[in-house]
């Protein structure tokens, strides 16, 4: 007669010659690798370099710029955040809605804008603070505006895309 066996596993019998107490050791080790590499990988993935940043933000600004003198908010609806607060160069704060519609309506027109002596500071992953001058031609309000202006945006990183949260601009007085 033939005996039937059941094989047999355990964890014992896998890892021969490994005693239980070390295996929990192994897996506490490379759970513990795992956490806490995990991190450090996403937040260099998302950080990018300050290159990288500095030449996505300009990138953004110029865009901004391009479609406001063709009075297009599809940039600024992009890149303005919805909880955007801009404090124009009378003093004046606007919201997203406000800003958006002043361009649509012509309320804010601007023939040219020129930017320069940008400069991009990155304060962290998901911030970045430019200054600029541009030097603009238009109205607002019926009002003539042209004139050299000082910026300063505030850019939040939210959901992998960079948005103005803040602005603000400084007539510059001529001399």
């Amino acid at each position: 007669m033939c005996a039937v066996t059941t094989p047999t596993f355990s964890l014992f019998e896998v890892y021969a010659g490994h005693s239980l107490a070390g295996m929990k050791y192994y897996h506490l080790i490379l759970t513990l690798t795992v956490v806490l590499a995990l991190p450090t990988i996403t937040l260099a993935k998302e950080k990018g370099t300050s290159a990288d940043v500095e030449a996505t933000i300009k990138k953004i600004e110029q865009e901004l710029t391009d479609t406001i003198v063709k009075s297009d908010t599809s940039a600024f609806e992009k890149y303005l955040a919805s909880d955007y607060l801009g404090i124009g160069p009378d003093g004046v704060t606007q919201n997203k809605s406000e800003l958006l519609a002043d361009i649509k309506s012509g309320t804010l027109k601007l023939e040219s804008s020129n930017l320069s002596d940008m400069k991009v500071q990155v304060a962290e992953a998901g911030m970045a603070v430019v200054v600029y001058r541009s030097d603009d031609k238009g109205t607002y309000k019926g009002k003539d505006i042209t004139g050299q202006y000082r910026w300063l945006d505030v850019f939040v990183k939210r959901d992998g895309k960079w948005q103005i949260a803040i602005d603000q601009g400084t007539p510059i007085a001529k001399q």
